[in-house]
């Protein structure tokens, strides 16, 4: 329940509104000047102040003016009358929220106050995602408030405490390695090291010795005992990344150390117990490598017991606007940089093959062509977003030869616009209503015949 402070020196006015405002659901303060308002301000933190710009005494100005300085996260709402339409503008700019004219309807009040509280949530869960990522997961850049980056981030809060081998999966450039890392570094292993190696990177010949180490002439060039990465993890995380590209020989040892945590390094018979979590990631189908025999399939169950799927960009354009500022932080610290609404509807539209990397390398090449100017348009974008339009990406519809049934097709298509509405606003009918442009009556009738 919101807590709201009506001042408004028209008694009769005021305690309509304010019956009004009782009834749809806010805890109500009256206020009858600006001296009392100030008073009641000095001992409540209020969630929303109404206040009528004209107040005998202490005008409505300085009361908004002094519950602002005081609670930066108050919703303040203007009501003006004839004249001082301008007045209100400017205590926008203050950091008022909206205005409304003097006479108003109570549902125009209704409308201002809905969707200044809406923005509030919006900004203070942002705050929250991002102090999620900054205190809790230690990855500023990891940010997203998407239906599958909240799913992906319970996942992380669920499986970090847990010892259980993980399998990563997901396109390139997802940032299948920063998961990893807000999962060691949400574990109880987050004191032990993080120890990474990208499997594909390194030849086949040379790949053993860099996993499970070596002793002192197991091979030419091996001129001392070197500690392997598996063993340099001890206590911590080992991080696999395209483990796909695993020759079969080393699949063999690595299954050996899932079931039986030990190993031995390269030229030497002596066995090594470790205490390490192993974390695996990869973009390829290993279900039918599996199949095709270039996997182990009882590698492949040890390495998948709990299965982590990382949603391509394309699939939650919603979190475009938030990576932008993200990368518009990391690379131009110094700058204020804004994007036009033209060049961020292409961000948003552009299907994105190489997802957040590609994403994050697309705003850094926009940055350097900006020059002196201060925000990015679509001609500093590189020319494959430049020459796609703002449609260009979005899925098309198909016309089969054999037709298509209508009605049942558009129920399915309205159907799934419902379900990603009300996943985007934690099941609150008022909130999705308002992103499909439906009434709130009109979306709960439409779920019911669904």
């Amino acid at each position: 329940m919101a807590h709201l402070l009506l001042v408004d020196d028209e008694e009769s006015l005021r305690s309509v509104v304010a019956e009004r405002l009782s009834d749809a659901g806010f805890e109500v303060t009256q206020a009858s000047d600006g001296e009392a308002a100030l008073h009641a301000l000095d001992g409540f933190a209020f969630d929303v102040i109404v206040s009528d710009l004209r107040l005998p005494g202490v005008d409505g100005r300085a009361v908004i003016d002094a519950a602002i300085t005081r609670y930066p996260g108050i919703v303040a709402i203007v009501v003006t009358g004839y004249g001082t339409v301008k007045d209100a503008v400017d205590m926008i700019k203050l950091g008022a929220a909206d205005f409304i004219s003097k006479p108003f309807q109570f549902d125009e009040l209704m409308h201002v106050l809905t969707k200044a509280l809406e923005q509030r949530r919006l900004a203070s869960e942002n705050a929250y995602l991002h102090q999620q990522l900054d205190e809790r997961f230690g990855l500023g850049s990891m940010v997203g408030k998407s239906a599958p980056m909240r799913a992906l981030f319970q996942t992380i809060e669920t499986v970090a405490p847990t010892v259980a081998t993980i399998l990563i999966t997901g396109e390139t450039g997802t940032g299948k390695e920063m998961v990893a890392r807000a999962i060691h570094q949400t574990s109880p292993r987050h004191r032990g090291r993080f120890v990474a190696i990208n499997v594909s990177a390194i030849p086949e010949t040379l790949l053993d010795a860099e996993l499970f180490g070596h002793v002192r002439g197991a091979f030419t060039g091996a001129v001392a005992m070197r500690q392997g990465r598996l063993e340099q993890a001890d206590g911590g995380t080992l991080f696999l990344d395209e483990v796909g590209t695993m020759p079969m020989a080393l699949q063999m040892k690595m299954l050996r150390v899932l079931q039986e945590r030990e190993f031995e390094r390269l030229g030497d018979s002596r066995t090594i117990k470790v205490d390490v979590r192993i974390v695996a990631a990869t973009n390829a189908d290993l279900s039918k490598m599996v199949k095709e025999g270039s996997f182990r399939e009882d590698l492949y169950y040890r390495l998948n017991v709990i299965a982590v799927q990382l949603a391509p960009l394309r699939e939650r354009p919603d979190d475009i606007p938030m990576l932008v500022k993200t990368f518009l932080k990391k690379f131009a610290a110094e700058r204020e940089i804004t994007v036009a609404q033209e060049a961020m509807r292409r961000l948003m539209s552009f299907p994105w093959p190489g997802n957040v990397r590609q994403l994050e390398n697309a705003i850094e090449r926009a940055l350097a062509m900006i020059g002196s100017r201060t925000q990015i348009e679509i001609t500093d974008l590189p020319p494959d977003l430049q020459a796609t339009t703002a449609e260009k990406g979005r899925p098309a519809l198909e016309l089969p030869e054999e037709g298509v049934n209508l009605p049942a097709l558009v129920a399915q298509i309205e159907k799934d616009l419902i379900d990603r509405a009300l996943a985007r606003t934690e099941q609150n009918k008022g909130a999705a209503a308002r992103l499909l442009g439906l009434k709130r009556t009109t979306l709960v009738e439409k779920l019911k015949r669904l």
